[in-house]
């Protein structure tokens, strides 16, 4: 089974399944994403991003169990380009996850994914995920390249006929997509970024592009508040993406899992999942988290696919 998620042409990022990864993994089914652009918080050493501060500025922070769960059964199930049968499941890694980078181009952002890696870890509770200089203990490798060499690199990666097939849906300018078992679990992702393409959509790539290769793969542009949305660029972790991806990796939530079962879990997941947010933002300078002004009986309110 092969599932895709593809933003508008000429947007920021397409995220794909991977191409072979041996007999040990041979049933693995590849899933394919397509990404807007992502910004995070810079070097600590170095002045924010105009473009990223504006939007941080005038980013909502206060949101109802509503409209996250809205987002999330959006966002977590499905993908916008289908390959295959369809099969709405929670996707995620069961294990910790390991970032390997590859330096193929110039300027080095080698120290800038650093921090966006530490800056998800710090503000995604239950999910282990770090930097490894091993590449054979990584199950998620990410290639900083040169603009020119993004198509060339998408073809070594990926094979010929599939970056056929990408060039002909839409033109990505930054790539990732993961491979998962019959059990949903994802095994190995890929992340493809140029570093030469400007500050913002170098962020704005980077945190899109590394948040789907955890899960998230589709795109809605009903949701107006999540970076997975073509029309959306934020350049940082913002909360709303915040409690798509805590409910995520919250281990209640499991891979495999269908809408209802979600559905059935969220109103026990979503109280932690606030209280967690709330604490890890202050802690960490950023914006406090309100609690939603009301909560709603989230069993009956959405429609959910059997």
């Amino acid at each position: 089974m092969r599932e895709a998620r593809a933003s508008r042409v000429g947007a920021r990022g397409l995220a794909l399944g991977l191409g072979t990864l041996g007999a040990a993994i041979a049933r693995i089914a590849v899933i394919l994403a397509f990404a807007t652009m992502v910004v995070g918080p810079p070097d600590q050493a170095r002045a924010e991003n105009a473009e990223i501060s504006k939007r941080r500025g005038a980013e909502r922070t206060t949101f109802t169990d509503r409209e996250i769960t809205d987002g999330f059964l959006k966002i977590a199930f499905g993908a916008e380009l289908q390959i295959g049968p369809r099969a709405d499941r929670i996707r995620k890694f069961d294990a910790p996850v390991r970032v390997f980078l590859v330096n193929r181009g110039a300027p080095d952002r080698r120290k800038e994914i650093a921090a966006v890696v530490a800056d998800i870890r710090a503000r995604v509770n239950h999910l282990d995920v770090a930097l490894t200089d091993d590449r054979k203990t990584a199950n998620v490798v990410v290639t900083l390249v040169r603009e020119r060499d993004f198509k060339q690199t998408i073809r070594d990666t990926f094979g010929v006929a599939r970056a056929n097939e990408i060039e002909r849906s839409l033109t990505p300018q930054c790539l990732s997509g993961f491979a998962k078992d019959r059990h949903y679990r994802i095994a190995r992702a890929e992340v493809i970024l140029p570093v030469d393409a400007g500050e913002f959509m170098f962020y704005d790539c980077a945190y899109e592009e590394l948040l789907q290769a955890l899960g998230p793969i589709n795109d809605d542009s009903s949701v107006p508040w999540t970076m997975f949305n073509d029309d959306v660029q934020m350049g940082f972790f913002d909360v709303y993406d915040q409690y798509l991806l805590n409910i995520l990796y919250d281990p209640r939530v499991r891979p495999g899992m269908t809408k209802g079962e979600v559905l059935a879990l969220l109103p026990q997941v979503l109280p932690t999942v606030r209280a967690w947010m709330s604490r890890s933002n202050s802690l960490s300078g950023g914006l406090d988290i309100a609690p939603a002004a009301k909560t709603v009986q989230l069993s009956r309110t959405f429609p959910v696919d059997r």
